[in-house]
């Protein structure tokens, strides 16, 4: 009877080793490969690095294949080609989520200043004589921040587009136009600011405030979000960890470190990004939606492009803002 009993103990022991081992190999043949798109500099990588090293997406059974673009509207035309599932923008792509192109389901950062960067040849000396840029060549980059940036400079000062010579091009070309001083001025981020600023003698970079919030954001295809949200959620959960950590300032040495390796770059000159935004930590996200600071971030950045033209009326949040994702994946 002991012996009946015994085989029959081994038998169940037996069949539960088996089972975990096929619910293992299970649970690893349903990791997630996502292809995730980012610009090279430290808003886009801050905190997306930290989540793969430190292994908060492996976690969540995902795997992270980063790809390197120059701006948000070409990010979202890759998600739309099937080749990104996932990517972060700057503040100017933002209106193409607002006019439903693609779906916001994290925020990453904030700031409410811009710059223009201006060479001597633009007589532009200061924020007061931005005025001196009329009938000046000016670079940007069209459907990003750079454009929104430069709209902003333009409106503090009095002037529109019509009145200066504005030449549209990539950013990395932006670097080139202004070191051989084919334009006067331009709209940069990092690290393409960063590099003008080094190559282009003379030349000064002017923060100006604005009267909207600049955000930036990690977004989908609104297709991709309906038909992936576990994804979505899985991928968020892991972000937010990270954020609660490199957002904070003891730690952005490390989350540099990560960036400056990633883009090849030297970590001290990568340091002065750091001051280029305010960026979230996990309970900043959950306290800004509980008190309505994200939804007001969010709608004041709306107003601003309904005030610029690019977009023609009013959307509600909730079309392309999916808050109620952000709730679920930070939890209680």
């Amino acid at each position: 009877m002991l012996k009946g009993t015994m085989k029959k103990l081994l038998g169940v022991a037996a069949a539960a080793a088996m089972t975990l081992a096929m619910a293992t190999v299970g649970h690893a043949e349903e990791t997630i490969e996502l292809n995730v798109a980012y610009m090279p500099n430290y808003a886009s990588l801050w905190s997306v690095l930290t989540g793969i090293d430190q292994g908060f997406f492996a976690e969540e059974g995902l795997e992270i294949k980063l790809w390197e673009f120059a701006d948000g509207p070409s990010e979202i035309a890759a998600m739309e080609g099937g080749s990104i599932d996932i990517a972060y923008i700057g503040h100017g792509a933002h209106k193409l989520c607002i006019n439903g192109q693609a779906t916001i389901f994290a925020p990453s950062s904030v700031h409410s200043t811009d710059k223009i960067i201006v060479l001597p040849s633009s007589e532009v000396t200061s924020v007061d004589d931005i005025a001196n840029l009329k009938g000046k060549k000016v670079a940007y980059n069209a459907g990003s921040s750079s454009e929104t940036a430069l709209n902003g400079a333009l409106a503090a000062a009095g002037l529109t587009m019509d009145d200066i010579e504005a030449y549209e091009m990539d950013a990395t070309n932006m670097v080139a136009a202004m070191s051989s001083g084919s334009v006067d001025a331009c709209t940069a981020w990092n690290p393409y600011s960063n590099q003008i600023m080094q190559n282009c003698e003379g030349a000064l970079e002017l923060e100006f405030a604005t009267d909207s919030v600049n955000l930036s954001s990690w977004i989908c295809l609104p297709s991709y979000a309906e038909e992936n949200r576990d994804i979505l959620l899985r991928f968020s959960r892991a972000l937010y960890k990270a954020m609660a950590y490199s957002s904070q300032e003891e730690n952005w040495d490390y989350a540099v470190g990560l960036y400056a390796t990633q883009c090849a770059k030297d970590k001290d000159a990568c340091m002065v990004e750091t001051g280029d935004a305010t960026w979230f930590s996990a309970d900043d996200v959950k306290n800004g939606i509980a008190d309505g600071t994200m939804q007001d971030y969010y709608q004041r950045q709306q107003q601003m492009f309904i005030d610029s033209g690019d977009v023609e009326a009013e959307v509600p949040l909730e079309n392309y803002v999916l808050f109620d994702l952000m709730t679920e994946a930070l939890g209680e």
